[in-house]
């Protein structure tokens, strides 16, 4: 009976997959979609008809889709085998007075399974919500990217988006000032793309081994079990020894630290991708989504009249009464030759998280737009188990040598794995959305469903899998990476100032200049050693002096004169005026440096020729060159 649901199918059913299913489809492959559009008809048939005890199922497997929306009026109650009970409270006890007996399996397999119902938290982006919705492609890019999302106007995929804060645990306030967590996962015909982002720009740190340091800043402090709100003693320490995160410090302080709900923030893929095209030809890419709905923020003292749970409310309630919430997606792309020309003449770095493209030289140009118009019907099944993964890439988007992206690539499959499980992706909410039938072969493992039957666990040549020819040359893509192996510890320079510097002189105006003040001001209340208040005045006093010396006011501590003559134990420090204070942590580096001059950024003849030489940004000359003339001769004209 195991395979029934797959074998005993009416003759008369079309076997057809529509392009796109919905957003929550338990299909993985057609084969199990069309089962599943079965066993969905068969509940149709049977609704409405007292059937409750389901034996128009009997022997058929139902599928979540059936689950998630059938009311409870056509279900009967029974243990997790199937055995119904006549009442949920009853139990067994040895006479009326008498103990309870382990022989009563409705109260063992009651308790036990409740004893189980957490798996655990987020590490980070612990306190979300999310919703489902549709992506649908508005301008191609079929010029700069081969994924078929962006393939021409008006292709569509279901989407799930989750909002998350970043530092807090799961019963944390939703106005908490703090980053946002920005997760999109797009169920395209190729597989799933998740863009796994925030809603700043930037973050505060380029060195991935930093991020379980800073990430324990957030979190309670091991002896007094106190967070940042009572004690911010180790924030402020961290962010003093490495002044690279001054520019996420200068937006998590500002307006943008509190956002009103997540339907008004903007998303932001902090991280460099690449794009490919058709020709193998590839460009940078920095992925933005842009809020519809506008912006709006919170401010300190405003925060404290919000309910606990205000964005997920916010969300939740805007949504089911149809008042959807959409956003634009955007790129900035960037040849490669740009890039290196933009680290020589600008020391801005493309595999920098702490630095921005200016949008003047790199304009956005708008492919698409995604709008979210249905809320989880199971928040836990929905929005607590969907799993997003920065390596999750379709044919046409590919990573780029950014030290975090890569870092993340590995990290966020590796939680899912541990915190879900090692068959995470088989969950309806994490399951691709393809016509073509999906196979591999990664068999068994805990809470193993579609264990893809007796189809061979290895490339058999009795019963072959089928395979897709290459769409990319990866090889071309990625490069030529040739070199001795280095240690790598990123160094403060000037260049890490200027953005930060324009936030707070071309930026914020008067009022937000005074409310950055009253937020740092008031968060540094609480940091037990004035030492560490004295280095991070010192840190914004690079930025801007004005800035430093109403700081000073504000706190009382007089901070110190910029940081030639500091010495950081988590940065080196490329700008002290002694060398013996230039190496992290008091190293000497007479052995070898972990410092490099160029700070990891693609310098001149980094890249040869696999990239779009003649494409220009976001592919706009390329666009209009190309008008009348093939790509060849184009080249010819330059």
């Amino acid at each position: 009976m195991y395979l029934r649901v797959h074998r005993d199918k009416p003759e008369n059913v079309p076997r057809t997959v529509p392009k796109t299913c919905p957003a929550l489809s338990s299909s993985i492959d057609s084969n199990q979609y069309f089962s599943n559009q079965y066993t969905s008809n068969m509940a149709t048939q049977t609704a409405g008809h007292g059937q409750a005890n389901g034996k128009a199922f009997a022997g058929k497997f139902r599928t979540y889709e059936d689950d998630r929306n059938t009311p409870s009026r056509e279900t009967l109650y029974t243990t997790s085998n199937g055995v119904p009970v006549p009442h949920p409270y009853e139990t067994q006890r040895a006479g009326v007075n008498g103990p309870l007996l382990l022989q009563d399996f409705h109260l063992i397999d009651l308790i036990s399974h409740f004893d189980r119902e957490r798996i655990p938290e987020r590490v980070v982006h612990a306190k979300g919500s999310g919703a489902h919705g549709t992506f649908r492609c508005t301008k191609p890019l079929d010029d700069l990217c081969i994924a078929d999302v962006f393939a021409k106007a008006g292709n569509e995929c279901p989407v799930t988006v989750r909002f998350s804060t970043v530092g807090g645990e799961s019963g944390s306030h939703d106005c908490a000032r703090d980053p946002r967590g920005f997760s999109v996962k797009f169920r395209t015909e190729e597989g799933n793309w998740d863009m796994v982002a925030n809603n700043t720009p930037v973050f505060f740190l380029r060195d991935p081994a930093k991020f379980p340091h800073f990430i324990h800043t957030q979190k309670r402090d091991p002896a007094t079990h106190l967070t940042g709100s009572d004690d911010s003693t180790n924030f402020w320490d961290y962010l003093s020894q490495n002044p690279e995160s001054v520019h996420q410090v200068m937006i998590l302080m500002g307006d943008r630290g509190i956002p009103d709900g997540y339907r008004f923030m903007h998303g932001y893929s902090g991280h460099t991708f690449k794009l490919v095209n058709k020709a193998g030809e590839w460009v940078y890419a920095q992925m933005h989504m842009k809020s519809k709905q506008g912006t709006k923020f919170i401010t300190q003292e405003d925060s404290f009249n919000y309910s606990p749970d205000h964005s997920q409310k916010d969300l939740f309630q805007a949504i089911e009464k149809g008042d959807y919430p959409s956003w634009s997606v955007e790129f900035q792309t960037m040849t490669a030759k740009e890039a290196e020309e933009l680290w020589e003449k600008q020391k801005i770095n493309v595999f920098d998280l702490t630095h921005v493209w200016p949008h003047k030289q790199f304009p956005l140009r708008e492919v698409g737009e995604f709008t979210l118009n249905e809320n989880a019907k199971n928040y836990f099944a929905e929005i607590e188990q969907v799993a997003f993964n920065p390596s999750h890439m379709p044919p046409g988007i590919e990573p780029s040598a950014d030290p975090v992206l890569q870092s993340r690539l590995f990290s966020y499959p590796d939680a899912h794995r541990h915190r879900v499980g090692v068959n995470y992706q088989q969950l309806p909410v994490n399951s691709s959305r393809t016509s073509h039938r999906v196979a591999n072969f990664q068999r068994d493992g805990n809470m193993a469903f579609y264990n893809q039957g007796s189809r061979p666990n290895y490339l058999s040549s009795i019963e072959p899998i089928s395979f897709r020819e290459r769409s990319i040359d990866l090889d071309k893509v990625h490069g030529q990476f040739i070199s001795s192996a280095v240690t790598f510890l990123s160094e403060i320079k000037p260049e890490d100032f200027n953005a930060p510097r324009a936030l707070w002189e071309k930026v914020f105006d008067d009022k937000a200049k005074a409310r950055f003040i009253s937020n740092v001001s008031g968060h540094m209340s609480t940091c037990r050693y004035p030492e560490i208040i004295k280095r991070q005045i010192a840190i914004f006093r690079e930025v801007s002096d004005d800035l430093a010396t109403r700081l000073e006011e504000a706190t009382g501590i007089k901070g110190y004169e910029g940081i030639a003559n500091m010495r950081f134990n988590g940065t080196h420090n490329g700008m002290a005026s002694d060398p013996k204070l230039r190496h992290a942590n008091g190293m000497s580096g007479k052995v070898s440096s972990s410092a490099h001059d160029h700070n990891g950024a693609p310098i001149k003849g980094t890249h040869k020729d696999e990239s779009i030489g003649h494409a220009g940004t976001n592919g706009i000359r390329v666009r209009a060159c190309y008008a009348g003339a093939t790509r060849n001769e184009y080249i010819m004209k330059l």
